[in-house]
């Protein structure tokens, strides 16, 4: 074969690859009015595609959890083993993980009560009896997957990613109810618990931001659904301000607080109500950052527990995903200073040392991993913090490869189980 056959038959096999991972231009979506990611920015990034090999190669990684999903779920809450105290199927049920029954479950007494607790001993009912594993299914394929679909246009992502939404949220025989009045009960002792709203709080807005990119013309997803979805959204934004557990949960001092009102504010955002969003944003800076965050960045009330590299980050992600929300609404959290210098940036830089590998976390830490502040350095950086950018160069990768420049919004890399 000659030189020339060759060349020609790569660029064939070059222009191929092209076509399989990114859509023609005339097809390409517009840019989705996401309330967390930055739907112009995904824009750009998606005509960057064709020309930037580093792009290329995080899309393989996203196309690949997104293929991963295609073969799984639809998921419901109206198939687990028992349905939440009340006898509502459609109720969502997670459970305390640390609660155990003291008896053999009978006909009378499903649950084996009473429970007892054994600290830092995880009850396996927690991931096999109740919703709370299936929700995080539902949160982390329709994000991957609707990201997949706006980079690639390949139909069975959006197809799959609308089915895992509508069995979750819309049809009426598998839809949850829009609250969480069952989140984290403990068996025989409460039916549920103002805290476990984090089970939604910490990744609810990416479905915020899955629903949007679908809007933005994911063949399948219909103005029927989209009207569905902003009506569940609304309910839920309305059980969250006026519901007891939401006004307790949303009197938090620590990440429970912070990220409530990151899910306030989204969903508020989401469903038009831009002056609620800019509101929970600005409250922030004085109710929010200049109690929880000292002068020095570090987080008080994150490193009193066993896990305090862990919770510092993930209070973190919340601040900095309620950041990219209050640029929606015209307020820029990254530049509040508290009056003894509290901050954003000084939160992320305090963590900086053990980020990059350069120095030990001086504080007690179960279980230490290095790439859990990897997405909210890139936050950081992003938003002009000079030390931060200085370090990503030596960020460790998160399993599963490096999605930020796909997904500029920070998530909890590690695990949060437990």
């Amino acid at each position: 074969m000659s030189g020339r056959s060759r060349a020609a038959l790569l660029l064939a096999a070059v222009a191929t690859f092209s076509a399989v991972l990114v859509p023609s231009a005339h097809a390409a979506p517009k840019a989705p009015r996401t309330v967390v990611l930055d739907g112009a920015r995904l824009q750009r990034t998606r005509a960057r595609l064709d020309h930037d090999p580093r792009l290329r190669r995080a899309l393989q990684d996203l196309t690949a959890r997104a293929d991963g999903w295609l073969d799984q779920g639809p998921w419901t809450v109206v198939d687990k083993p028992r349905p939440a105290p009340g006898g509502d199927v459609h109720e969502y049920l997670s459970q305390a993980p640390y609660w155990w029954p003291t008896t053999a479950p009978t006909a009378g007494n499903p649950w084996g009560c009473p429970y007892v607790q054994r600290d830092g001993q995880r009850n396996p009912e927690v991931d096999s009896g109740t919703d709370r594993q299936d929700a995080e299914k539902v949160f982390d394929s329709a994000y991957d997957l609707s990201l997949a679909w706006y980079y690639t246009g390949r139909r069975s992502y959006a197809e799959k990613a609308g089915q895992i939404l509508r069995t979750w949220f819309l049809d009426p025989a598998t839809r949850m109810n829009p609250d969480l009045e069952h989140a984290q009960f403990i068996p025989c002792k409460y039916d549920g618990r103002a805290i476990g709203i984090i089970d939604f709080s910490q990744s609810y807005t990416s479905v915020l931001d899955a629903q949007a990119i679908l809007a933005s013309g994911a063949p399948g997803w219909s103005a029927k659904d989209r009207s569905a979805t902003a009506e569940w959204n609304a309910d839920f934004l309305g059980w969250l301000k006026n519901s007891g557990f939401g006004k307790e949960e949303g009197a938090a001092a620590n990440n429970h607080g912070t990220f409530y009102d990151m899910q306030l504010a989204a969903l508020a955002c989401a469903t038009g109500d831009t002056a609620l969003a800019r509101r929970t944003v600005l409250d922030a800076r004085t109710r929010r950052i200049d109690p929880q965050i000292a002068a020095d960045g570090s987080q008080p009330q994150e490193l009193a527990r066993t896990r305090s590299w862990h919770y510092s980050a993930f209070d973190l992600v919340a601040y900095t995903r309620l950041a990219a929300i209050g640029r929606h609404v015209g307020v820029d959290l990254w530049s509040y200073r508290g009056p003894d210098g509290q901050s954003l940036f000084g939160a992320v830089d305090y963590l900086l040392p053990a980020a990059t590998g350069a120095a030990a976390w001086p504080h007690p830490e179960l279980e230490f991993h290095r790439y859990a502040a990897s997405d909210i350095v890139h936050a950081a950086a992003d938003a002009g913090d000079a030390a931060a950018e200085a370090a990503v160069p030596g960020l460790q990768t998160p399993d599963g490869g490096d999605l930020w420049e796909l997904r500029p919004a920070a998530e909890q890399l590690d695990s949060i189980a437990g």
